[in-house]
């Protein structure tokens, strides 16, 4: 099931794209940093998996917060401010920060930066037809264990008094993933082979289908700056009639326009294409939610995959 991701530009259904927060102002409380390591990341699948292995040791920020789009975001004289201000500054890497990495190379002078998914060896990486490589790795379990992996040894060189309490922390944590991941190979193999298709806005989930076993569909390409053709919408369209998909899926940090195109389309070729749900992208949920934590947003994701691919409705 093959299909041509990038093509003529889809006026109509980008025209109303506009992504809040891509250079806002970050409106996140201020946290008590005093006598903890203060660590600051870019998305929060980092941050919140650190307050855990750093424990009552770090006091730990994210710059983007819940429906802000990586891809696109610019620094702000805030996040600068917050950059500077802080011992430790972790990011993905693989070019998802793309538009910050001019702001990481000048601290990166001055204290530890890392872009802790450069970890991964980069036979594991994948790839699009042009190259370019995916930076989506948090949606395979054990590749985002590299990059905790990393961050945590980043932790022990800088506070190795407290390398003991990270290395527990870390192993209690991965332990928590390991009981993630069996579940959700458990449940999302109760969906047949035939309808283990999941279509999405924009190319985001190739790891979670390698992971899986599922055939993954983007209307965008890795990036949310890639263009969505008429050719790309209707070669979706093509795969959904052909295997009987009964739903599709929009992201929480994606504008939904062409999403729901498809599902016209699908509809006007005789197929009653369910939206199946909101899915976790480039971001997690809001903080104080379960779906704020990583572990909650990646559960959320298997479960609504889980329903609507099995045909039980919203």
């Amino acid at each position: 099931m093959k299909k041509k991701k990038y093509g003529a530009l889809l006026t109509v259904l980008l025209s109303g794209l506009v992504m809040l927060g891509a250079c806002a102002e970050n409106k996140a409380e201020v946290i008590d940093t005093e006598g903890k390591i203060h660590i600051v990341t870019t998305i929060a699948q980092i941050a919140e998996p650190l307050s855990i292995i750093g424990g009552d040791h770090v006091a730990v920020e994210s710059l983007m917060g819940p429906g802000v789009d990586p891809h696109l975001y610019k620094a702000t004289q805030g996040d600068i401010k917050k950059l500077e201000g802080s011992d430790i500054v972790l990011y993905s890497g693989l070019n998802l920060e793309g538009n910050m990495i001019e702001a990481f190379e000048k601290i990166g002078k001055k204290k530890p930066v890392l872009a802790i998914s450069e970890a991964i060896p980069k036979e594991k990486l994948l790839h699009d037809e042009n190259g370019a490589i995916d930076p989506h790795v948090w949606f395979d379990l054990a590749l985002w264990k590299l990059s905790l992996e990393s961050a945590t040894e980043e932790l022990k060189t800088y506070a190795p008094e407290y390398a003991d309490d990270f290395e527990a922390n870390k192993e209690k944590y991965f332990t928590e993933l390991d009981e993630l991941l069996d579940q959700s190979k458990g449940k999302l193999s109760e969906i047949s082979k035939e309808k283990r298709v999941l279509v999405t806005a924009h190319d985001a989930f190739g790891y979670f289908g390698r992971a899986y076993d599922m055939e993954v569909v983007g209307l965008q390409g890795l990036s949310t700056e890639d263009e969505i053709g008429i050719s790309d919408i209707d070669d979706t369209i093509g795969i959904l009639l052909e295997y009987k998909i009964p739903a599709v899926f929009v992201e929480s940090s994606i504008n939904q326009n062409s999403i729901k195109a498809v599902i016209e389309g699908a509809e006007k070729k005789g197929l009653d294409v369910k939206l199946g749900g909101e899915l976790y992208s480039d971001a997690m949920g809001d903080a104080g939610t379960v779906e704020g934590t990583y572990i909650g947003m990646y559960q959320h994701n298997v479960n609504t995959i889980h329903k609507a691919l099995l045909g039980e409705g919203n």
